[in-house]
């Protein structure tokens, strides 16, 4: 815990003036809560208290010089700190509810699907009107969609599902596997003893059954893109289509696939943030929570979707939005965006509040044929209810969504949480190691 709140602490001093000349409405940073504790209500809670806690302590101090000769009163100290809850769990929703109650930002993260998004802003509306309703100022804040992840995950399974079929005649699977995993890179030693290899989530795979092994080589360690050339030739050689054929197929479920984060994320925005619903969720807090339409408004404003996870320059482009969205970008992704917008013809306007770009209903039909990206994309009954009494129109959303009790159990997250834990153990057992280190030199 203190070793990342060192860490984070210089991040925060750059962004501390825009914090304070914006009102806490920018210039957050997002800190990770301990992985271990994520669906411990009472764990998050007493981690996040005393990081935010130690946090203001120092800042207090800092803000001394920082804020020296300011001429309008602060809440000096104030963190511009927002959690990062895991949505992997429904302790989620009471984690986000209680810490935004306090003013506490919070920033959604292992978050894929509609069901857990929408019902994740509700627990941030609720307990941000709280806070308001106590006189406490409230703070950007975000709803993450790991759109990169949810690809990744229905790439694989989808994978998977094809190299069943196109062996579904073979008799020695095991034997062809083995071949094309060596080939692939990967390191075995035994075909038919267990296989231990990264899956490129952050933690490695122990494959024992045939099941297993077959979802090892589909992982996205060694299948980035569906329309991969080995995996083509693979699937071409044991299905007995021709190769072309093969690779035109791939291709065409690559790009479909690829669509699949954007999705969630337009729903999303759209239930929320768009022109014509907007407003009605203005009426909706102002209603149910006694709230001016001042104080309404300056709560919605301060919900971002925060799309992430990305793995291609539209997934970028097709979620720019005017408003209430917030595009984080990891260097390298940065890159890739800027060359794609030196292509030619690139034209910048075609991308103007693309979230609102209508994309080929097809495209959704055939990402509806895999079981997961309806659990994705669909709301769920009580969701359903809510939306209906806002006034939102939720004809042709679908009914078979993420339910609560799932959200642990879903693919995307399953696949992170293990590479999110692994790192955080790692991370906190080489600094108690370092700090032991120290101790016996003093």
């Amino acid at each position: 815990m203190t070793a990342t709140m060192l860490a984070l602490w210089p991040n925060m001093e750059v962004f501390r003036p825009v914090a304070y000349l914006l009102n806490f409405t920018d210039g957050m940073v997002s800190y990770q809560l301990n992985p271990n504790v994520a669906t411990s209500y009472h764990g998050s809670l007493e981690d996040a208290i005393k990081i935010y806690s130690k946090t203001q302590e120092y800042f207090k101090k800092y803000d001394e010089y920082l804020l020296w000769g300011w001429t309008i009163d602060v809440e000096k100290g104030r963190p511009n700190i927002v959690f990062k809850v895991a949505g992997n769990s429904p302790a989620a929703i009471d984690i986000t509810r209680k810490l935004e109650s306090l003013g506490i930002g919070t920033n959604n993260t292992v978050t894929y699907t509609v069901s857990q998004e929408v019902k994740l802003i509700l627990a941030k509306m609720e307990g941000m009107a709280e806070a308001v309703r106590k006189g406490i100022l409230t703070t950007k804040v975000y709803e993450t969609n790991m759109g990169g992840r949810l690809d990744d995950h229905l790439r694989e399974i989808f994978a998977a599902k094809l190299v069943k079929d196109a062996l579904k005649n073979v008799e020695d699977k095991l034997s062809i596997i083995y071949e094309y995993a060596k080939k692939i890179g990967i390191d075995i030693e035994d075909k038919d003893g267990t296989w231990i290899a990264p899956t490129g989530w952050g933690w490695d795979k122990v494959a024992k059954t045939l099941e297993e092994k077959i979802e090892l080589i589909c992982s996205r360690k060694y299948l980035k893109k569906l329309n991969d050339k080995n995996f083509a030739e693979f699937l071409a050689k044991y299905s007995g289509r021709d190769e072309n054929e093969v690779l035109k197929y791939l291709d065409e479920w690559e790009k479909t696939i690829g669509m699949a984060g954007t999705l969630v994320a337009q729903r999303v925005w759209w239930i929320f943030f768009s022109r014509e619903n907007k407003g009605k969720w203005l009426a909706y807090l102002i209603s149910k929570y006694g709230l001016s339409p001042e104080q309404a408004e300056g709560i919605l404003n301060n919900i971002d979707v925060l799309p992430a996870s990305k793995r291609k320059p539209l997934d970028t482009y097709l979620t720019l939005a005017r408003n209430n969205m917030t595009n984080t970008e990891f260097p390298n992704h940065q890159l890739n965006v800027l060359m794609f917008s030196r292509k030619t013809g690139f034209n910048l306007k075609k991308y103007d509040n693309a979230i609102l770009i209508k994309h080929d209903p097809k495209i959704i039909e055939k990402l509806l044929t895999i079981e997961d990206f309806r659990k994705a994309y669909e709301l769920t009954p009580d969701l359903a209810d809510i939306l209906r009494k806002v006034g939102i129109n939720i004809e042709k959303m679908g009914l078979n969504g993420l339910k609560y009790e799932e959200w642990g159990l879903f693919g995307s997250t399953v696949k992170t949480m293990n590479g999110f834990t692994e790192a955080y153990n790692k991370f906190r057992d080489k600094v108690v190691k370092i700090a032991k280190e120290i101790k016996t030199k003093f």
